[in-house]
């Protein structure tokens, strides 16, 4: 999948629509920042929105993927398997917004805890100053999180942990072969 190339195509969609980027990003609920980005080939819509895109045109996903017109339209199974995976993908992002607020939601609370035993001068006192350490620990440990979440990386960390258990069940699968096999 060529990105600019889709970006173009995306771009002469929207053109033929006689639509500005603003216009656009109001209609699918996103920022024009992210219209031109899409147009630039700098990101790709989520898969739910190239679904919404694809109806808004009269395209095939497919095409929009491809970055060109295609004579033949995508099937309707075909499509019917994509909105379940962009469904299963927006079910994975709003698990993730949810435990990202519980997160933040602690943090605040440790960071109003650490605040109050500050304040009162009682951070230098036995079970205060464990207290007070543990709370700004939580702070940083989210803020930390947080940083991980919003950059690319814990997308690679959480890839690596895929692979690492797909290797572990594999060997695990491959050693009770050869147990069955001994026993046999």
């Amino acid at each position: 999948m060529n990105q600019k190339k889709t970006g173009m195509f995306l771009k002469e969609l929207r053109k033929e629509k006689q639509l500005t980027q603003e216009q656009l990003a109001e209609i699918l609920g996103v920022t024009n920042r992210s219209v031109s980005r899409w147009e630039n080939g700098v990101n790709m819509p989520d898969l739910d929105l190239i679904i919404e895109i694809a109806n808004y045109y009269g395209v095939g996903i497919e095409e929009i993927l491809d970055g060109e017109r295609k004579s033949k339209i995508m099937d309707k199974k075909t499509e019917q398997t994509l909105l379940k995976v962009a469904g299963y993908e927006n079910q994975d992002k709003i698990k993730l917004s949810k435990r990202m607020c519980v997160l933040f939601i602690a943090a605040i609370i440790a960071f109003i805890v650490y605040g109050v035993i500050e304040i009162n001068g009682l951070a230098s006192t036995g079970i205060y100053e464990i207290a007070a350490s543990a709370a700004l620990g939580i702070v940083f440990g989210v803020l930390l999180l947080g940083a991980l979440y919003t950059s690319r990386y814990m997308a690679k960390i959480q890839a690596f942990k895929r692979r690492l258990i797909y290797k572990t069940r594999k060997l695990n699968q491959q050693t009770e072969d050869k147990s069955d096999d001994q026993e046999r």
